[in-house]
């Protein structure tokens, strides 16, 4: 049976923003992801598990480097266009799903990514569902990967781009700040603002693995000090690139500065089986 999809969300992607996102505003989050990636997960041909992969912008890549990747999403038009974007490494397979009920068998993968299901899913609850279900299709060691926005995102881009001066706007702000709940309320007529979605704190996200049983958990800033800035030069040049991620990576890990990062990852190894 298909997921029940929150209609907001649903409305937000029927936009299609993950067409090109990673290709254009979005261009640090994915390299800066691909490397975490890179650094974390096992060596192929482990078996991962991209949850909520949507049009497969990592799962695919991971196939053709040699790694058995299942995607799963919830959002059915995402899980189409990534079996239509399959080349001659095709993911082992592609199926519309939800975090919650993972439809595998248990301590079936060497990594799970979630680099997006735990900010689609507000109440706690489900969130800690989404984990347990992580815990138990991961062989004992085996990694999670699991993305967070940080609850002051809105803040940050509110200021940044002027629309803190839009009241509705401000609105959306201060709910972030008050439960970490973003709310659009006009999800149709201003899909920039975002969709439905929770907003983390570094500190919380590291709990909510932890209390899943995850081992040796850590959370790394994604974009770090790159948040919010046009990056697109400085990054279209690999001399000016290769700078601007060790400038991230010195302060991947400071905790001062992880919730100024728009995004940052959560890393954790499950208990040996």
């Amino acid at each position: 049976m298909a997921p029940e999809l929150d209609a907001a969300i649903a409305a937000h992607y029927g936009h299609d923003p993950e067409r090109d996102r990673l290709d254009t505003w979005a261009q640090l989050e994915g390299i800066r992801t691909r490397e975490l990636l890179s650094r974390f997960l096992p060596a192929p041909p482990a078996v991962v598990l991209d949850v909520g992969g949507a049009r497969g912008a990592y799962a695919l890549a991971l196939a053709q480097g040699g790694y058995e990747v299942h995607l799963v999403d919830p959002y059915r038009p995402h899980v189409e266009a990534a079996s239509a974007a399959q080349s001659d490494t095709p993911l082992a397979s592609v199926a519309v799903g939800d975090a919650r009920e993972l439809p595998f068998a248990d301590a079936c993968a060497d990594a799970v990514l979630m680099l997006g299901p735990l900010y689609h899913l507000p109440a706690a609850a489900d969130r800690a569902q989404a984990l347990a279900e992580a815990c138990r299709v991961l062989r004992g060691q085996g990694v999670l990967l699991a993305a967070g926005i940080s609850r002051f995102a809105s803040t940050f881009e509110g200021v940044r781009l002027g629309l803190i001066a839009d009241p509705t706007f401000e609105a959306i702000v201060e709910g972030d700040l008050r439960d970490g709940v973003h709310r659009n309320p006009d999800p149709e007529g201003r899909p920039e603002w975002f969709t439905l979605a929770y907003f983390h704190r570094p500190e919380e996200l590291h709990e909510e693995l932890c209390t899943a049983g995850l081992l040796d958990v850590k959370v790394l800033a994604i974009e770090g000090p790159g948040s919010y800035q046009n990056l697109g030069v400085l990054l279209d040049d690999p001399t000016s690139c290769d700078a601007v991620l060790r400038a991230i990576r010195r302060v991947e890990d400071e905790p001062a500065l992880l919730a100024a990062s728009s995004h940052f990852m959560a890393i954790g190894r499950a208990p040996q089986r």
